[in-house]
């Protein structure tokens, strides 16, 4: 009887739940939508719904082992309490892990979503060599996770890896944190999105076309423009690629880390902006100049690269927690 583990995927827009073995194969994969209008005891009880019929369906083939959760959102891990989430308004100061112990009747491990990217990626993607690693998600926000020793670096009360809110311009453009020039506010897609609106209002053409043929103008269709040669799409990527570099920079000289990766759905776009991450570093960071790859020095290096799994990382992050008890 092999044994499994279920990991739980929980955004604000879909809801994906896996079965996952303990040599990382995916078993089954369910997608739902989030339908974040209805309320948090709604989407609760259509998770835990679920889990629970993704459980029956291989009950008595294999053992369930456990069942992980990342969520979005800042997460007191002494007590399961999520503080808040922007993706889940209502989840303020919110007994979540509680609350889904309750109505599962088992132990459940919760995360934050972007810390379970990181542990995914170490797991089974572009940093399973290496047992330290931070990583970027890219996404609607910034989200980031710190991996020690093979384990989720959490902090003193579990909310360590807010990366997104490194400030990477002192007198920037404010962030929905509160504060100024995020690397959030630079380097999402809706970053991205903001940055080209302001530029179609300063006479970008061609980013005001095809704003105007797409009711959901996204930041995809930024990216599309820059790779066909539009130069103010171009512009917006460099931007990205500018604080990113700031942002790793710091990092690299803080945490002299072997591997530093970048994912979230924005991580599509590496070729336009990463150009501009190497460029800020060499320039930023002592530590990155004299580790690099092309660095003449012997020893280890410092390893900057996009992630492998995907949107699937936190998924088989979240997996991954309850194996690690």
């Amino acid at each position: 009887m092999a044994n499994y583990t279920i990991g739980v995927d929980l955004g604000g827009t879909n809801l994906r739940i896996a079965a996952v073995d303990e040599a990382g194969h995916l078993i089954e994969k369910l997608t739902l939508g989030t339908q974040v209008a209805l309320g948090r005891d709604h989407v609760v009880n259509e998770m835990c719904g679920a889990i629970q019929q993704v459980a029956e369906r291989h009950q008595g083939s294999s053992e369930l082992r456990g069942i992980g959760i990342g969520v979005p959102g800042i997460i007191d891990m002494r007590n399961g309490m999520v503080r808040q989430s922007p993706n889940l308004p209502d989840w303020v100061d919110y007994p979540a892990q509680t609350e889904i112990e309750k109505r599962l009747g088992t132990r459940v491990f919760l995360e934050n979503d972007a810390n379970a990217a990181a542990l995914g990626e170490k797991w089974l993607g572009a940093a399973r060599d290496f047992d330290d690693m931070a990583m970027l998600t890219l996404g609607t926000g910034v989200g980031g996770g710190i991996v020690l020793g093979g384990r989720i670096w959490r902090g003193m009360t579990g909310m360590a890896g807010e990366l997104g809110h490194m400030t990477v311009e002192p007198d920037g453009v404010r962030c929905g944190c509160g504060n100024t020039g995020c690397l959030e506010v630079y380097a999402s897609a809706t970053g991205v999105v903001r940055m080209a609106r302001e530029a179609i209002s300063g006479g970008a053409v061609a980013l005001g076309r095809a704003a105007s043929a797409d009711a959901e103008f996204s930041a995809k269709a930024v990216y599309n423009l820059a790779i066909q040669g539009d130069e103010d799409a171009r512009k917006i990527f460099r931007c990205v690629g500018r604080a990113l570099g700031i942002a790793l920079g710091s990092m690299v000289n803080a945490l002299n880390l072997p591997m530093y990766v970048v994912g979230g759905g924005v991580s599509s776009a590496w070729e336009a902006f990463s150009p501009a991450i190497f460029e800020e570093l060499r320039w930023r960071s002592m530590v990155y100049k004299a580790t690099a790859p092309e660095s003449l020095t012997d020893g280890p290096k410092t390893l900057i690269t996009r992630a492998l799994l995907g949107s699937d990382a936190g998924l088989y992050g979240a997996a991954r927690l309850p194996m690690m008890q």
